[in-house]
């Protein structure tokens, strides 16, 4: 990994109580979605991810045919789609509903997508408060902090550290016991539901056939979310659709399985527009906001047009051994571990952080256990192709070429090959390490290079039984 943000990663390396929180963090869920994958629990297991990744695929391939049905019968049902090509159209259009309905305060449920457009930080500079309610998200948002993970974003926080926020934010006793910090969360999150006037909530899959909007979550805070205010709002990716209701059981076997290794989540809401004549609960206003913000340059690429496939399980983040070592805030963006390696770069271009691609042992754990068979090292490689042909064209890159191009001159030529390991052995350790190899070497520890080759070696056998 060459020209990341090695200062914040040293420190995340340097910290061993940070170090602790994330492997038994990751090594938790790792060992929660193997339990619950095993072939006497699931045996339709790989199966579950052919059907995905093909359901997937035919989605994205005629993503325009499925957009308007699903429009269509959200129009049907009484709610309306917004269709917003970025994070400032979003923001307009609750602005404007907000001002119109003369709303101030906005609960929302843990949604990965209006964090990436900065949601929260737009609606309150002009003055309206948005408040997470999903524990985690409550959390990082009373600390001013980004998600560290897509399912568990407060995972490098300890109850210590949630003892302090909460003192700090909240005006309460410092309080250690996991039970009643849940409970001052509760308490205080309980009243701003009650005030409300808007419920904003991400969405794990939008089924075009039904216009349902398809929440999933542990906590009950969506349900709540999407049931107490008057206006509810869905903020999704186009990404998010999927043909028919009958597709959901395929992804509903595979989402909680690979996320927490739940065979299913404690809450499944499927919504459909606002409150019917008759029903009690339930939203006046209903409105599902599509969200472009880049993904449909995704889909003019047919072989990277796979990494929309994402149900941001986080499978692949706990699997990584890289996020592991350097956690979820030493990526650029919001979306972090090999998932994020391959969508922000296409997102933001690759030369705006271009170590990202190449922050990856390419040891193809994430494709494993990907539940619909994203093929992140194949996109990994082609992205760092891009990068290299990129920094080629602004004139980067000289001395790695150089480099390459004398090595395989020597492998061309054996006693190239051989003089060079003969002063390579003797002199290799006293020279500076600059450039490349600085980097390299700032990460690992440089060998000492044997004083007799193997050539030697093989040669001193000669007559040895």
């Amino acid at each position: 990994m060459t020209g990341g943000p090695s200062e914040t990663i040293q420190q995340t390396l340097g910290d061993p109580r940070l170090q602790l929180a994330i492997y038994s963090a990751t090594n938790r869920l790792m060992s929660h979605r193997a339990g619950a994958v095993r072939d006497d629990l699931l045996p339709e297991y790989q199966q579950l991810r052919n059907e995905a990744n093909a359901l997937k695929k035919q989605t994205l391939d005629h993503l325009d045919g499925y957009l308007e049905q699903f429009e269509s019968m959200v129009n049907a049902h009484g709610g309306k789609v917004i269709y917003c090509a970025n994070s400032e159209e979003v923001a307009d259009f609750v602005l404007s509903l907000a001002k119109e309905r003369n709303s101030r305060l906005i609960v929302k449920s843990k949604s990965m997508t209006t964090e990436e457009i900065h949601f929260n930080e737009r609606l309150e500079k002009h003055g309206l408060e948005a408040v997470e309610t999903d524990l985690g998200e409550y959390i990082l948002q009373l600390a001013h902090q980004r998600p560290y993970h897509i399912v568990a974003p407060a995972l490098h926080l300890t109850r210590y550290d949630v003892a302090d926020i909460f003192t700090k934010n909240l005006g309460v006793e410092k309080e250690v016991v996991i039970e009643n910090q849940t409970r001052i969360a509760r308490a205080t999150l309980r009243e701003k539901f009650l005030r409300a006037d808007i419920g904003v909530t991400g969405a794990n899959f939008l089924v075009a056939d039904s216009g349902a909007v398809v929440v999933v979550e542990n906590e009950g805070n969506a349900r709540l979310t999407t049931t107490a205010p008057k206006i509810h709002i869905t903020v999704a990716g186009v990404e998010k659709l999927i043909p028919r209701a009958q597709d959901l059981a395929v992804f509903l076997k595979l989402l909680g399985r690979s996320a927490t290794g739940q065979p299913l989540t404690v809450y499944t809401s499927m919504l459909s527009g606002p409150r019917r004549n008759g029903e009690i609960d339930g939203p006046d206003e209903f409105y599902v906001v599509l969200l472009d913000n880049g993904r449909t340059k995704l889909l003019a690429d047919p072989e990277k047009r796979q990494s929309l496939y994402c149900i941001r399980c986080g499978a692949c983040l706990n699997h990584c051994p890289v996020y592991r070592k350097i956690g979820g805030h030493n990526y650029p963006w919001i979306y972090s571990g090999p998932i994020g390696a391959i969508i922000t770069p296409q997102f933001h271009g690759v030369m705006q952080d271009p170590w990202l691609p190449f922050a990856s042992s390419l040891c193809g754990a994430c494709a494993e256990v990907c539940p619909v068979k994203i093929e992140i090292p194949k996109l990994l490689l082609k992205l760092r192709s891009e990068v290299t042909a990129a920094k080629r064209r602004e004139g980067q890159g000289g001395l790695e070429r150089i480099g390459f191009r004398l090595w395989a001159v020597a492998m061309r030529h054996p006693w190239i090959y051989q003089m060079s390991g003969w002063l390579g052995a003797r002199f290799a350790a006293k020279l500076p390490k600059v450039g490349p190899l600085e980097n390299w070497a700032s990460q690992r520890e440089v060998p000492v290079l044997a004083r007799t080759s193997f050539h030697q070696w093989w040669a001193s056998r000669k007559g040895s039984p």
